[in-house]
């Protein structure tokens, strides 16, 4: 009888202490996540030291270093990198924070999230890489490097049946920013040639719509591939 006490006794004490442990890194987690919303550098660093983990993540499944992307502070992103921080890391709507980087033109967060290992197979909702939303917002510098990082899908085709190319056309204004982006992909050896969903091409979408100048440039890589061909 003694004995069986003794095990209860213990038992109890166990599920005490574990409840304890669970309740002590569950105000943890929720500190660093405020600590990160609250740009508290400090706070951050002490406590990963401590060893709170890099890719705690919030109710809605962002990580630190997503919810550090958003507020561009690269920074934090910094940090929070150098203590392991997955880039790659998505939400429950599939944001990363390289596919957030990119969509934002986070020139700066881009540059550090392609230097530790962000990964070109993984896609945003609408199954589309970081260059296609950039490609849509005009951000001219984010284009700039990933359609020429070596390896980077330029000719990616999302779940609307566009590539970066088609979203600058159809989903831009055709002002000069578009230009570039669109000569920038030219450059960056895209194939000009993939149409939407209803068999219609980026140069035949940028002639009805009045882009001149897009239109322009892309008929002139259709003209240079056809001379070389």
């Amino acid at each position: 009888m003694h004995y069986l006490l003794l095990v209860y006794s213990i038992w109890i004490l166990n599920a005490c202490q574990a409840k304890t442990n669970s309740a002590d890194m569950n105000t943890q987690r929720i500190n660093i996540i405020e600590a990160v919303e609250k740009n508290q550098l400090s706070v951050v660093e002490a406590g990963l030291k401590k060893g709170a983990d890099a890719n705690t993540t919030d109710k809605n499944k962002r990580s630190l270093l997503l919810i550090a992307t958003q507020a561009n502070n690269l920074q934090m992103a910094t940090l929070l990198v150098a203590h392991g921080a997955n880039v790659n890391q998505q939400d429950q709507i599939k944001d990363s924070p390289f596919l957030y980087a990119g969509a934002a033109g986070f020139t700066e967060l881009v540059k550090l999230f392609l230097a530790h290992g962000a990964r070109f197979d993984l896609f945003n909702r609408y199954n589309g890489t970081a260059l296609i939303p950039a490609c849509e917002r005009g951000h001219i510098d984010v284009v700039k490097i990933l359609a020429n990082t070596k390896g980077f899908p330029v000719d990616h085709v999302n779940r609307l049946g566009w590539t970066a190319l088609m979203e600058a056309v159809v989903l831009g204004n055709g002002s000069e920013k578009y230009v570039t982006v669109v000569q920038l992909l030219v450059n960056a050896g895209c194939n000009i040639q993939i149409p939407d969903h209803d068999g219609v091409t980026a140069l035949q979408h940028a002639r009805s719509r009045g882009y001149t100048e897009i239109a322009g440039v892309l008929e002139n890589a259709s003209a240079k591939k056809n001379g070389k061909e």
